[in-house]
């Protein structure tokens, strides 16, 4: 049940962009945000807020924007779903033709959705545009700029895999802007930590990558972030979904399944899909090859466990 809801606007034209802002307990950078998102250029949006039961001053802040802006529209759950419940919430509640996630402590540049959705209407193969980020701190104090390197302008989905598995950094493009449709396709973001990264995995067998060569976005990094605060997997696994009751005991393998999984359900000839199969075997070596030692004495003290656990002699 929801409580403090406002209903979507009836009648009328519906957006061409939606802002997706999902929040829990965002008081203290919440209004920047917003900010920065009523001050974009580009103007045909609406901002649909979702918030995860906050108990701080979220609600009258959310209030108090809807308030001053028509585009503004605030729906609260009763009791903390998770984030990515909340985030796919956010896109189920939306009437754009476009739509983008905000995070309730990011900050967006004047002209992030102009430049955006300029990509976008040139060219109908590309299904998300994103700019270069700029990382910020607490005070909004530059502290280091990201090149994602997503930009894919090839036509074969297993070449955009590639491209993708190989040069991954931070998975800022999943908060750029991504056509309804396209996304709608995908399985937006999951219950586990890293669906953020399967997201960008299904969106590239999708379409197209527009990097907009600008650092029009700014992520900020805080003590209270969820990376900064969930240092464990059972904690970061759990923000995304409030109902697991343990972490992953290997994360690195969950994300292996899920891109082979992704890879079959996607539209693709029989030739594409495997030729993209082949792809998530190249990201399996570079992940080995950087990240192999450390695995592999995990995974050998694990089974070490398992065989004393079943009272057989281990290696």
């Amino acid at each position: 049940m929801d409580v403090g809801t406002q209903p979507e606007p009836a009648g009328g034209r519906a957006p061409r962009l939606s802002i997706g802002l999902p929040v829990f307990n965002g008081e203290r950078f919440l209004r920047v945000a917003l900010d920065s998102a009523l001050a974009q250029t580009f103007t045909d949006f609406e901002i649909v807020i979702c918030d995860n039961a906050s108990e701080d001053g979220t609600p009258e802040i959310c209030r108090e924007y809807v308030a001053r802006d028509a585009r503004v529209r605030y729906l609260r759950s009763e009791t903390n779903l998770g984030a990515a419940a909340n985030y796919n919430r956010t896109f189920h509640e939306s009437r754009g033709e476009f739509f983008k996630w905000l995070p309730h402590d990011d900050v967006l540049h004047p002209t992030n959705l102009e430049r955006c959705v300029e990509a976008l209407d040139a060219d109908p193969t590309v299904v998300l545009a994103y700019p270069r980020t700029m990382i910020v701190d607490e005070a909004g104090v530059e502290l280091r700029r990201v090149d994602e390197n997503l930009h894919m302008p090839f036509d074969e989905p297993q070449t955009r895999l590639g491209w993708l598995v190989t040069h991954m950094l931070m998975c800022n493009a999943v908060v750029g802007v991504v056509r309804s449709k396209v996304l709608a396709q995908t399985r937006m973001i999951d219950g586990f930590s890293g669906s953020d990264y399967i997201l960008l995995v299904e969106l590239a067998m999708l379409g197209k990558f527009f990097e907009v060569p600008d650092y029009l976005f700014q992520r900020r990094e805080h003590a209270s972030s969820s990376l900064q605060r969930n240092t464990e997997q059972v904690d970061l696994d759990q923000w995304f979904d409030t109902s697991i009751s343990r972490g992953a005991r290997f994360p690195w393998f969950r994300l292996l399944r899920e891109q082979w999984r992704s890879v079959g359900k996607m539209p693709l000839s029989t030739g594409r899909r495997v030729a993209c199969y082949l792809q998530i075997g190249r990201w399996v070596l570079k992940r080995w090859r950087v990240f192999g030692g450390a695995k592999k004495a995990k995974l050998k003290a694990w089974l070490g466990g398992g065989w004393k656990r079943w009272g057989v002699e281990g290696a």
